[in-house]
């Protein structure tokens, strides 16, 4: 492995852990004893997540590269997905929400079940590369067909 992988796995790894950490603070309920340290140092992604079973939390951190112009099919992952954009843009829309263009740096939510309607490479030149994490309290694929019936929920 020639050092700019392992240069790039190893900050794909800091970015992960980094989100990781703060899905485990927020989960654990720690996000009030440090209201005040972020008023002076806000977050740069906070979501509240849905209520969750702990008794068996997971979290699962997946890389997702597009080629130019890449684009996957409608779908739904079960569990609450932070994404971060690593690398180019990424188009995004969840069913009931408008479509968004996530720059490099720039990170969102998904809501469990959410009807993930566009997921794809905003350029047809460049490469782009996603970092989601996914937080699950139950044992389920992180994949699943487009559930139709779910209620729409704000992505940002």
């Amino acid at each position: 492995m020639n050092r700019k992988n392992r240069k790039s796995q190893f900050v794909s790894l800091l970015v992960a852990t980094l989100f990781l950490v703060s899905a485990a603070i927020a989960i654990l309920g720690l996000s009030t004893r440090l209201s005040s340290a972020q008023s002076s140092h806000p977050a740069p992604f906070s979501h509240s997540l849905p209520p969750l079973d702990g008794s068996q939390l997971r979290a699962t951190v997946v890389e997702v590269n597009y080629a130019p112009g890449e684009a996957d099919k409608p779908h739904s992952h079960p569990c609450t997905v932070i994404g971060y954009v690593a690398q180019g843009a990424i188009r995004f829309q969840v069913k009931g929400a408008p479509e968004t263009v996530y720059q490099t740096g720039e990170s969102f939510y998904e809501p469990p079940n959410g009807v993930h309607q566009v997921s794809a490479n905003a350029s047809d030149k460049e490469s782009a590369r996603l970092i989601a994490f996914f937080v699950c309290d139950h044992d389920t694929p992180l994949t699943v067909p487009p559930i139709e019936d779910h209620a729409p929920h704000p992505t940002k």
